[in-house]
């Protein structure tokens, strides 16, 4: 059923100057980097975005880890990778299929391709701690696109290991890898459902309109 009244003739419509929602149609999550060398400071200026993000309590329990070195870079591909064989080999067929038909593979090369990671974490205890570090992980993302540069959030399997090569004291836990560099694949993204799809109004079931 649609609701009607105010939106009888007329669909809605957002205008296309509006930035953020440009930024949000032409992100896309990179797997392919090239070497290129990027600005540090563009990296600098999406975290300094992100750090406007809300948070429980205004706790801001999110911290970040720009990595550059070749060598750490290597070493966080290398158990990533580790952990990923260990995920594929016991992931049911299905799944195995359906992630191979995407081209995803235990293989994490975006990990040393870029030129910059950024680890970001959550500092548990803190109220929402991870819900508060996926909102500001939001607003980085969109820095980052507005930068021209771009990024994916890898959730790599949670190890220990990982947190002794980037020395994090106890109390934090890793939510994503972010590579950041130049697009070395195409950037065009797959189709979003619509907004009538998703979006109800006053109850489920019940849109305003068609898009």
């Amino acid at each position: 059923m649609y609701i009607r009244k105010q939106f009888r003739r007329e669909r809605l419509r957002i205008p296309m100057d509006k930035v953020v929602l440009k930024l949000a149609l032409h992100r896309k999550s990179i797997r392919r980097y090239k070497s290129d060398k990027i600005d540090l400071s563009k990296i600098l200026y999406a975290i300094k975005t992100a750090l406007q993000a809300p948070s429980g309590a205004n706790q801001q329990p999110w911290r970040f880890i720009i990595v550059e070195d070749p060598e750490v870079k290597a070493e966080i591909r290398k158990i990533c990778e580790d952990l990923e064989k260990k995920f594929y080999s016991r992931v049911k067929k299905e799944l195995k299929e359906w992630l191979l038909s995407r081209g995803f593979t235990w293989k994490k090369p975006f990990l040393t391709e870029a030129p910059y990671l950024i680890a970001v974490f959550a500092e548990l205890g803190k109220p929402y701690a991870v819900q508060s570090t996926w909102l500001a992980i939001g607003y980085l993302l969109l820095a980052l696109e507005e930068a021209g540069l771009a990024s994916l959030t890898y959730t790599p399997p949670s190890s220990p290991e990982l947190l002794e090569i980037l020395r994090v004291p106890e109390g934090f836990q890793l939510q994503t890898i972010i590579p950041v560099g130049i697009a070395g694949e195409d950037k065009r993204k797959e189709p979003r459902k619509k907004l009538h799809e998703v979006t109800f109004y006053n109850r489920w079931g019940t849109t305003l309109m068609q898009d």
